[in-house]
């Protein structure tokens, strides 16, 4: 008897082990995943009473060699302590380090042998360039001139202090350096030039160019993360004042304000230039194809100093050439007027003068209503080859027509996508300051989501790549060996648009659209971008905001959409139709052997996937007296059962085969051809995330039923959502039908 009652307890326990492995906890909050909240960040998500952050200024004066594609710089950095701590040594970023001959990027890149590899390929692959990247630091002084002890580790720059930099000081000190500027053709990067054999003349986007500060914060003390290449970059605001020496007959785009238009720009440039902050209906050319064309030929040996400066940036970044045709118009927003801008050599053309400063003003009008108001003077777009990049006020777009000017539809959108998406990056990062390094999604994924808002409602018809929740069915459906949660650092992801780029997209759609409602999204989304904009958020404050402006708890959303490698995948498993008895109901189909009422979908027989088989009868009956315990009062137990007769009653079980957790959408047809659309929160979920039953009940027949009828979920198999079923036909039948045998 004791073996038989220990076998019986053991079998219990594992029982209960198991039916504790099924459940996942789905729905717990979030609170023991996320950094417990202080002074600086608070538990609703905002900055918190004693949030601080650093600040660094910078004055740059850089040289552009076109003949040898070199940058020369040098610059005073003042770095202020706004942090409660003092601090014994600054660390600097170095990204043209990314570049040097002995970089990680390259030791830790993974490669292979093949049969056959072009050479460009090959080169890039396995690093044998002739290259000679990374910066050359010439000297590093403080503001006496005096020589400061420095340490260099692969793409970061220790400067050791003398005296501590205590909380509330500041710090001045100077750098010179050069680099050789990278052929990106060759080499590929995020800047560099490009070569144009025809007329020998190059179009430089030069950004990462300068030594500057780490970001120092609450959260983690100093960057500690080197650029590999996929991780982007974590920066803090400042002031820049940057001249730029540059050909005579270059054009230069820049981030920033132009100090000096009447000692670099022709009298009929300046009067065009006027001419475009006026122009509200269309863009003023600046600068001319001719013009541009005629200077690609001169090519003038003189030099030109261009005077830049901007305020409350994060980053700074140019573009120059003699081949930019130039355009621009002005933009409302709210109370601000700033000039949305394009840049481009005659290969963008025509389709840069039509579409590029066009899809600039549409981006800063839907942007500033999604977020804030468009903050900075001016927004550019700069054509370059094979390129979508972006820095503070200017970003390096590519779209190329064909060389006789046609251009595809793909081209085109693709054009005005990756322009609308990088000057989009003005919002996120530039202005919600988030860390690229370590969370791409914050920047690419909610950048990704405005994108699409943009191509929706300043578009018709925009063939949006992401967004849509159809689109990103293959990617969630795929092996999970190659897919990584969105919460995953940016080198590790492996499928790197889809995981930091489309999903967290589609997320913020599917959460808008279908779960929370765009009024209650749209203001919790803007009160994330009005608590951060100019400060640095963490992903738990976008987290917190979103639940905290609009009072939805969405735990289980940020669970399972950014915490794990789930799909959505619910079925309609079983359907049965229910009516009350009454005295005269007949009941169709008596002699039926199927019982009746059992519509289930996930039978085999035939018969049992129809509606033809009749309601399965129910009773009311009475209320025992029982049922009413210590209440004195009655219901009307007649009252009750008029309402229920003549009613259809579906009992429909769904079964969450994916394992993401999402709300239910139900659409009913009807026998007279009519509609409706039953919308369950995901809540349902919460006590059984494997299966739920729910009974609907309606005055008419149902004659079909369809889950997610509006492809709204990503649900990565809606072959099963359908009731009845849809009959696959063999691929022995399709050939007979099609033969005609």
């Amino acid at each position: 008897m004791k073996k038989l009652l220990l076998l019986l307890c053991a079998g219990v326990i594992t029982t209960g082990y198991a039916q504790q492995e099924t459940f996942k906890g789905k729905f717990e909050q979030l609170g023991q995943m996320l950094p417990t909240p202080n002074e600086y960040r608070t538990g609703s998500g905002a900055p918190g009473p004693n949030y601080w952050q650093q600040r660094a200024d910078y004055d740059i004066d850089v040289t552009l060699d076109d003949k040898n594609q070199r940058i020369t710089g040098k610059e005073t950095i003042t770095y202020f302590n706004n942090s409660p701590d003092a601090l014994t040594y600054l660390w600097l970023q170095l990204d043209q380090n990314v570049r040097e001959q002995n970089t990680n990027t390259l030791k830790t890149s993974t490669n292979n042998m093949e049969d056959s590899l072009s050479a460009k390929s090959a080169a890039s692959r396995f690093g044998m360039t002739d290259y000679d990247g990374g910066f050359k630091i010439q000297s590093l002084t403080d503001a006496a001139g005096k020589k400061l002890p420095y340490t260099v580790n692969k793409t970061m720059m220790r400067v050791d202090l003398e005296e501590p930099l205590k909380s509330g000081e500041n710090f001045s000190f100077n750098v010179e350096w050069y680099y050789n500027i990278n052929d990106r053709m060759e080499l590929g990067g995020r800047s560099g030039y490009e070569y144009f054999p025809e007329d020998d003349n190059y179009v430089y986007t030069i950004a990462q160019f300068f030594p500057r500060m780490c970001v120092y914060d609450d959260y983690e003390g100093w960057q500690n993360k080197q650029f590999l290449g996929s991780g982007e970059f974590t920066l803090s605001f400042g002031n820049y004042k940057v001249n730029i020496t540059a050909p005579s007959d270059h054009i230069i785009a820049s981030t920033g304000t132009l100090q000096n238009a009447k000692d670099v720009l022709t009298k009929t440039e300046i009067e065009r230039f006027e001419s475009a902050k006026k122009s509200f209906d269309k863009p003023v050319i600046i600068v001319t194809q001719a013009e541009a064309e005629a200077k690609e030929k001169t090519k003038s040996t003189k030099t030109s100093t261009w005077s830049f400066h901007a305020e409350n940036v994060r980053d700074f970044a140019f573009a120059s050439s003699r081949k930019f045709i130039w355009d621009a118009q002005a933009v409302k927003v709210g109370n601000k007027t700033p000039l949305a801008m394009s840049f481009y050599p005659k290969e963008g053309n025509p389709l840069w003068e039509q579409e590029s400063t066009k899809a600039v003003k549409a981006t800063l009008e839907t942007y500033s209503k999604y977020t804030i108001d468009y903050p900075y003077p001016v927004a550019i777009s700069v054509h370059a080859a094979s390129i979508g990049m972006e820095y503070p006020m200017i970003c390096f777009n590519f779209g190329r027509p064909n060389p006789d000017g046609t251009v595809s539809d793909r081209t085109k959108y693709g054009m005005i996508g990756v322009i609308i998406h990088e000057v989009g990056h003005n919002f996120f990062p530039m202005i919600i300051n988030s860390d690229e390094r370590q969370w791409t999604w914050m920047d690419e994924g909610l950048n990704t989501f405005v994108q699409y808002r943009t191509e929706v409602e300043q578009y018709d018809n925009f063939p949006s790549r992401r967004g849509p929740a159809a689109n990103i069915v293959d990617y969630m459906k795929g092996d999970k060996e190659f897919i990584r949660p969105i919460m995953t650092n940016s080198e590790q992801i492996i499928q790197f648009g889809a995981n930091a780029y489309a999903k967290p997209a589609t997320a913020l759609n599917i959460l808008r659209e279908t779960i929370m409602g765009p009024e209650l999204f749209d203001a919790a989304f803007k009160e994330y971008a009005t608590r951060w904009a100019f400060k640095n958020p963490k992903p738990a404050d976008f987290f917190r905001t979103m639940e905290d402006a609009s009072a939805v708890d969405l735990d289980w959303f940020w669970n399972g959409w950014f915490y794990t490698v789930d799909n959505v995948n619910v079925s309609v498993d079983e359907v049965k139709w229910f009516k009350m008895r009454t005295e005269d109901v007949q009941i169709e189909n008596k002699g039926k052997k199927v019982k009746k009422g059992d519509l289930s979908a996930s039978a085999d027989n035939s018969e049992m996937m129809d509606f033809s088989n009749g309601p399965q009868p129910f009773s009311l009956v009475d209320t025992e007296a029982s049922a009413y315990r210590e209440f004195q009062n009655r219901v009307d137990d007649k009252a009750i059962m008029q309402k229920f007769e003549n009613k259809n009653f579906y009992e429909i079980k769904f079964v969450n085969k994916g394992g993401l957790v999402m709300p239910i959408i139900v659409e009913f047809t009807f026998a007279d051809g009519t509609k409706t659309i039953e919308k369950i929160p995901a809540e349902i979920w919460r006590k059984n995330e494997k299966e739920v039953t729910k009974v609907f009940y309606f005055d008419k027949e149902v004659t079909n039923v369809v889950l997610d009828p509006n492809f709204e979920t990503a649900d990565t198999d809606v072959s099963d959502n359908v009731f009845p079923r849809k009959k696959e036909v063999s691929k022995f039948d399709e050939f007979k039908g099609k033969s005609g045998k």
